[in-house]
């Protein structure tokens, strides 16, 4: 531009990562009451201890912890302008940990590091991986996470300057689960006010639980969320750009399928209140409005906490679907997803004892 000087940002394409970047991401973020507010009204979570200020005092925390997931969409969202702006796809996640409760009034802001890289073999992309890390007003950590990305080339065939690959540990360790949950009262846990009347050990591992109900996706309401988030990915929002993509029409974020099956995950883990840990998960296929999604979890693991008598851990499966009622657990055929699977997401949850 001869005479000027840009001032707007397309965003980081693969070339522009570099292992070790830090990168200090724009707009911190207060969160309210009506953000709270505005989450339930899209997702519809029902657990207690988030939805009562009554309930959650009762138990040991001073008011209702904001839900784990809407604090990790808005430290994900500040991320997307810096991080997947030019993104194909968000691939995966691991090594998440919800390290501090989040309440309305609080202040998150965000931070992430480059700790990989590689180009992909048709050499138009390349997978960018990254530890974010979301900070309260007082500094205090509330979520660390990692997550790769597939990022566009701005100029496909070009080399890459750096590969690395991280290694990640496969699952968070249960000595690891109790640092974001307050010392729980159990003498004031209400079940009934809770709406389930299971409670740690009554879950098996290998047992599978279907979610039973389904929610259609609705253009408008993924725009609010997405933007509740200011996540600014544009294969989310950009209507006319996504024409001429490979599926012709903007995506669902990721993010939302999650908070969804989630909220589903309700009906059979209503006790599930808290989630510590997200071990990994991975986006299979992609959801459109006007899409209905089902929602079934398994118990992989059962950990009791040292020095914890309250709660108990439980490592849970769970498995979005698409188009599909989940009563007989659809996950692979053979080695390959079966074709409704949209999400894989495995995470420790903190239940009462």
């Amino acid at each position: 531009m001869t005479g000027a000087t840009a001032k707007t940002s397309s965003g980081r394409f693969f070339e522009d990562f570099h292992l070790g970047d830090m990168i200090v991401h724009a707009t911190p973020r207060t969160v309210t009451a009506g953000d709270v507010a505005l989450y339930t009204a899209l997702y519809g979570p029902r657990f207690a201890v988030q939805s009562s200020d009554a309930f959650a005092r009762a138990i040991g925390y001073p008011a209702a912890p904001v839900d784990d997931l809407l604090v990790f969409h808005i430290v994900f969202g500040k991320t997307v302008p810096d991080i997947s702006l030019n993104a194909v796809a968000n691939l995966g996640y691991a090594d998440g940990r919800f390290l501090r409760p989040v309440f309305p009034g609080d202040t998150l802001a965000t931070t992430s590091e480059v700790i990989g890289l590689k180009q992909t073999s048709a050499g138009d992309a390349g997978i960018v991986y990254v530890r974010s890390i979301g900070r309260n007003q007082h500094a205090e950590i509330v979520l660390s996470y990692a997550r790769w990305v597939l990022v566009r080339k701005r100029e496909p065939g070009t080399p890459a300057h750096a590969e690395q690959v991280p290694e990640l540990a496969k699952a968070v360790l249960p000595e690891e689960l109790g640092e974001g949950c307050p010392a729980i009262e159990l003498s004031a846990y209400d079940d009934a006010l809770a709406g389930s009347p299971f409670r740690w050990s009554d879950y098996a591992v290998g047992e599978r639980i279907d979610h039973v109900d389904g929610m259609t996706v609705e253009e408008s309401e993924h725009q609010l969320a997405t933007r509740l988030y200011q996540n600014t990915a544009r294969v989310h929002f950009d209507a006319h750009a996504a024409q001429g993509s490979r599926f012709g029409k903007r995506l669902i974020y990721g993010g939302h399928v999650i908070s969804l099956a989630r909220a589903l995950s309700f009906n059979g883990l209503g006790n599930a209140f808290h989630i510590a840990a997200i071990n990994g998960g991975r986006h299979v296929a992609p959801l459109f409005a006007g899409d209905t999604v089902y929602a079934w979890s398994e118990v992989l693991a059962s950990a009791e906490l040292p020095g914890r008598g309250d709660v108990g851990a439980l490592r849970l499966r769970l498995v979005a679907a698409k188009n599909r009622p989940c009563a007989d657990h659809p996950l692979k055929q053979g080695d390959q997803y079966d074709p409704s699977v949209i999400l894989d997401f495995d995470y420790w949850a903190l239940l009462p004892r």
